[in-house]
């Protein structure tokens, strides 16, 4: 039975393309850069009880490649209408353009290497072109009369020895061709330098050819019983815990209807975006500042998790569905993955006379990956059985590097192999955490540890506290996080309190790490305002579901967190959302290359006073033989 918060199905999205079709909307030169749900209202998600009928929503942005003229369409697919059709002015400042299809990298690919200005530079140095890879990334903003408001996307060059080996180690460095994707042409070439690409051997895996290690022994993981979750459609209960498991092109993976013991604690969560701010002066990277998510669709890059060992044990897999580039469903198979984990110690204590009261702690994992170009991001929710949820980031994939000359020094870039020169960059990622701490009534506070001066109320020098600050606007909820003073977001229950008669709570405990690093006049911090504070705080907004403004692409700035929060709107006992910017500000080293070990990020919610007490006193004490007494195995040599 069909749930309002279920993801698309590709029939869905076929039956709103048909619609879309019959409408006239459809030309041989119309393409869907973006097909998204259109999320149910909560009441009406409130109301809705098994069998009822209910009505699907989907929004189909429409691209006209012939005159680069786009549209909102949103299609009602149950009764099979269209409910409306609005032009985006895309030709008016701060503009802003869907995100790129699959197909316009190919088309950018071939526009640089049919042009005659490119084989021009590429012969001036002497380069082969064979096997050269023209890389198709996203330009940022920079207001030039050519390019505003137009469809751009800017190439860089690399070498390849074959059509099998890996790109990123042999930079072209100092060419960039800047293309108009509507009008196919080479706008301009800059041809800069002459530094030899690196030679660097970028394989790596199999292609590699390394002898593999033969000392490592097999980890066994078994549930010969089964998981300890159930899954009935998108619906999902482990142990405490049920939600919903969603899905779409631009997020990828959203968790709805979050609650432990039945109690609500998140309505939606997500990562709706994140920017990757390049700190280089040279022409080649300046402009860098991906959107990967509002630019590239972080859903529509999900890896099928079919092959390679991405998740450990009894595993069940939910398909992603999107849209390809025609506006018709496709499936991503095995998108998400969930598993269950042991994580070591939960509780434990050894009483006076020996005896040990031990449980282990086990979590949820709900992951999915994305490749984005040469990154790639997993996107780890984890369920505790104490009622504690982490978010982790995991960003591996193979550093963009530049190259430079062996052995010299560059203040925006190490040398992380002879001759190839990785910039300083960051990930800037941003969760969208719709809150509902026994449900949508919610306030927000600041908490810090503070010192207290020696004296009266501290007469022996060595007493602290904590200090409450109330969060009521949007405005006041612009915040950093402060590592030095433990500083945490509380989110409190409008409706109920606990044993102790305070306001139901959880905790959004950062982790600590650096905002935007660019200067406010520069055009990444107008473009991604939303990553120069740790914490913001919005009402909830149907409409305000991105933090850098729906099209971030080509867009001027301005857009998303930075213009919803100038009414700085009440947020005091009212349903809020909180959005919450983290990750790694990457200088890179030798070690990343050629495939960079796993980057971790994230950030957790704790349940604070939401719970009476321990929740997971009732564990049992020996789930295995192995925690028996006289079960270990001991290994004797």
């Amino acid at each position: 039975m069909l749930h309002p918060l279920d993801p698309l199905t590709t029939a869905e999205i076929d039956a709103g393309r048909a619609v879309l079709d019959r409408e006239g909307r459809i030309t041989p030169t119309t393409r869907f850069p973006t097909v998204l749900p259109v999320e149910p209202t909560k009441d009406a998600v409130a109301a809705h009880r098994p069998g009822d009928a209910v009505e699907r929503r989907i929004l189909f942005v429409a691209l006209e490649t012939a005159t680069g003229r786009s549209a909102e369409a949103v299609v009602e697919v149950t009764g099979g209408t269209l409910e409306s059709w609005t032009e985006l002015a895309t030709d008016v400042a701060p503009y802003g353009q869907p995100p790129y299809l699959i197909e316009e990298y190919e088309l950018t690919e071939q526009i640089a290497r049919d042009d005659p200005q490119w084989q021009a530079a590429m012969a001036r140095r002497g380069l082969p072109t064979e096997f050269a890879f023209c890389a198709p990334l996203a330009p940022g903003f920079f207001g030039r009369d050519d390019e505003a408001g137009h469809r751009v996307i800017r190439s860089l060059t690399f070498l390849r020895e074959d059509e099998n080996d890996s790109p990123w180690s042999h930079p072209v460095e100092g060419l960039i061709v800047h293309i108009d994707l509507t009008e196919r042409r080479v706008l301009r070439v800059e041809d800069e330098g002459d530094v030899a690409p690196p030679t660097v051997d970028g394989r790596f895996g199999t292609a590699a050819g390394l002898p593999e290690r033969t000392t490592l022994k097999p980890v066994e993981i078994t549930q010969p019983e089964g998981p300890s979750y159930s899954v009935d459609g998108s619906a999902v209960t482990w142990q405490n815990w049920s939600f919903r498991v969603g899905f779409n092109a631009r997020e990828g993976l959203v968790l709805n209807q979050v609650a432990f013991d039945g109690r609500p604690v998140l309505s939606r969560a997500s990562v709706p975006e994140m920017v990757v701010p390049y700190g280089d002066t040279t022409p080649t990277r300046f402009w860098i500042s991906y959107f990967d998510a509002g630019e590239y669709l972080l859903g529509l890059n999900a890896n099928p998790l079919t092959l390679g060992c991405d998740c450990l044990g009894v595993i069940h897999y939910f398909d992603g569905v999107v849209a390809d580039g025609n506006g018709h469903g496709i499936t991503i198979p095995q998108a998400v993955c969930m598993h269950e984990e042991d994580y070591g110690i939960l509780w434990k204590h050894t009483q006076l006379d020996g005896t040990a009261d031990v449980r282990r702690s086990r979590r949820l994992v709900i992951s999915y990956f994305s490749t984005i170009g040469n990154y790639d991001y997993g996107f780890f929710w984890y369920l505790y059985l104490d009622g504690s949820i982490d978010f982790e980031a995991k960003a591996t994939g193979v550093v963009f590097a530049g190259a430079g000359e062996p052995g010299s020094t560059n203040p925006h870039a190490t040398e992380i192999a002879p001759g190839l020169f990785a910039p300083v960059h960051q990930h800037l990622f941003c969760a969208r955490l719709d809150v509902a701490i026994d449900g949508e009534q919610n306030s927000l506070a600041e908490i810090d540890v503070v010192r207290m001066p020696t004296g009266p109320d501290n007469p022996y020098g060595n007493a602290f506290t904590w200090q409450t600050t109330p969060l009521t606007s949007e405005r006041s909820a612009q915040r950093l996080a402060d590592p030095s003073r433990a500083r945490v977001w509380e989110i409190t229950s409008g409706s109920r309190t606990n044993a102790v008669g305070k306001p139901t709570a959880y905790h959004l405990v950062p982790r600590p790490g650096a905002t935007l690093m660019a200067q406010p006049d520069s055009s990444v911090h107008g473009r991604a305002t939303f990553a120069t504070q740790h914490l913001w705080a919005t009402p909830f907004s149907p409409a305000e579901r991105f933090p850098a403004g729906d099209y971030p692409n080509g867009h001027a700035g301005g857009g998303g967190l930075p213009a919803w929060t100038a009414a700085d709107r009440s947020i005091e006992n009212t349903d809020i959302v909180l959005w919450h910017v983290f990750g790694p500000t990457h200088i890179p080293r030798p070690e990343d290359w050629p495939v960079m070990p796993v980057d971790y990020s994230g950030f957790s919610l704790k349940p604070y006073g939401f719970l009476d007490r321990n929740p997971a006193l009732d564990l049992p004490a020996g789930i295995a033989d192995h925690c028996a007494p006289g079960g270990g195995h001991e290994h004797h040599h």
